[in-house]
Order: C-alpha cells, then sequence, then structure tokens
C-alpha cells in the first residue's frame, strides 16, 4: 500500500472559518505574536496569553471539518495516509484521519509549566488561573510558542523520508523547521502542492502545483493519486 504523507498548514482550516492568526500587518488577532506566542510572554503576562489561547480553544470547538479534511481521511480507504499538521486545532481527528502529527502542539490539550511532557486533555474549552499539574505548577497552552524547540520534528522527518507521496497543503512553507520537510523526501517519492499561491512559492521543479484553495485541490489530488 503506498505510503502518503500530507503536510498541512493553516490555509486548510481557514475554510473551516479558522483565521489564519497573522495578519498583513503582523499581529496576531492585534496581538503581537512577542506579546502572545513565547515563553517571554508567558513569563510577563500569562493572563493575557491565556486569554489569547482560550478564545482561540472556543473557535475551534466551534469550527467543523471541511471538504478537504473530510478527503484526506477518505483516502486511509486506499492508502496508508499520515498528516502532519502545523496546526493546533483538532479538525483533522474530527473528520476521521486516524494518523495525524501535531508539529505545534494542540489546542485542545494543556501541559505543566514545568514539564512539558505533562500534557492533559481540556475538559472544557478554558484553562484557568490556578489550574495546575500534578507537580503545583499553573497549566498553560500545549502549544509550541516562537523561540521552543519543536520536538515532533524528528519523527516528522522520518515519515518524510518513508513517504511514496508527500502532499503539501495550505502553508507557505515559510515557518522553519517545517518548511524543510519537503526536501526530506527520496529521490522517487512523487510531490504534490496544493495552495491558491502555489506558482508563487520557490519549490523543486518536479512538484506538481496545484494552484487552488484546499477544498477545490483535494479533488485533483484524488484524480492525481488514482494514476
Amino acid at each position: 500500500m503506498k505510503k502518503i504523507v500530507i503536510f498541512t498548514g493553516a490555509g486548510i482550516s481557514v475554510e473551516s472559518g479558522l483565521p489564519t492568526f497573522r495578519g498583513t500587518d503582523g499581529l496576531w488577532e492585534g496581538h503581537r505574536v512577542e506579546d502572545v506566542a513565547t515563553p517571554e510572554a508567558w513569563a510577563r503576562d500569562p493572563d493575557l496569553v491565556q486569554e489569547f489561547y482560550n478564545l482561540r480553544r472556543k473557535n475551534c470547538i466551534a469550527a467543523q471539518p471541511n471538504k478537504a479534511h473530510l478527503a484526506l481521511a477518505a483516502l486511509e480507504k486506499d492508502y496508508d495516509v499520515h498528516i502532519i499538521t502545523q496546526n493546533i486545532d483538532d479538525l483533522h481527528e474530527r473528520a476521521g484521519s486516524t494518523k495525524v502529527l501535531h508539529l505545534h502542539g494542540e489546542i485542545r490539550k494543556s501541559q505543566s509549566s514545568l514539564d512539558p511532557n505533562l500534557v492533559y486533555a481540556i475538559a472544557g474549552d478554558e484553562i484557568r488561573k490556578g489550574d495546575r499539574c500534578e507537580r503545583g505548577s499553573q497549566l498553560r497552552p500545549h502549544v509550541v510558542w516562537f523561540g521552543e524547540a519543536v520536538p515532533n520534528m524528528v519523527p516528522a522527518y522520518k515519515l518524510a523520508q518513508e513517504a511514496d507521496v508527500f502532499v503539501t497543503i495550505g502553508t507557505s512553507l515559510q515557518v522553519y523547521p517545517a518548511a524543510n520537510l519537503i526536501y526530506e523526501t527520496k529521490p522517487d517519492c512523487r510531490l504534490i502542492l496544493i495552495d491558491p499561491n502555489a506558482d508563487e512559492y520557490r519549490v523543486p521543479p518536479v512538484v506538481t502545483k496545484i494552484s487552488e484553495k484546499a477544498s477545490v485541490g483535494v479533488d485533483y489530488l484524488a484524480d492525481l493519486l488514482a494514476k
């Protein structure tokens, strides 16, 4: 069975109503990245950081998987499909995908401020002040912030290296180290890029570009894989 690795970014969740966070002015929902998405921000103003991610979590819970999420889950009937995502939402899982690797964490989980290995599912939609881990530290969002290591990059590289087909959907390939994944594939791996701006991205010439949004591009993808 062909091993298909699909690397997804914010563009796939936009069609479910989730914003890409970073606007044209460089702000995340009206905030500087440095104020809500760094360890320093957490140390300086944990209440603001919690408020920011609590709202993101509410939006995530309210959103529903779109056609692209559902189509990728359906591919599991015929292929060995693995998804690597930069997204912190759980729309892939709710669509039915069973093998999802989150590079940047999961918004519906919390983690210890002392030990990042202590991770917990969040029962509701908020982490509150005073919610603590088993070691007594305040719980924080289970999200990889700027300046933090990306622990799941090692298994992500391994998946890319094993892929027969590597598909990139809804990402500008500008966030490193994740943007390197396409270059980790084996020489005979088939490379496909789906994004409205695909023609503008600098990628190897062997990449098949589908300049469409995710929900449209997945129809072309299904046809390509069948050939």
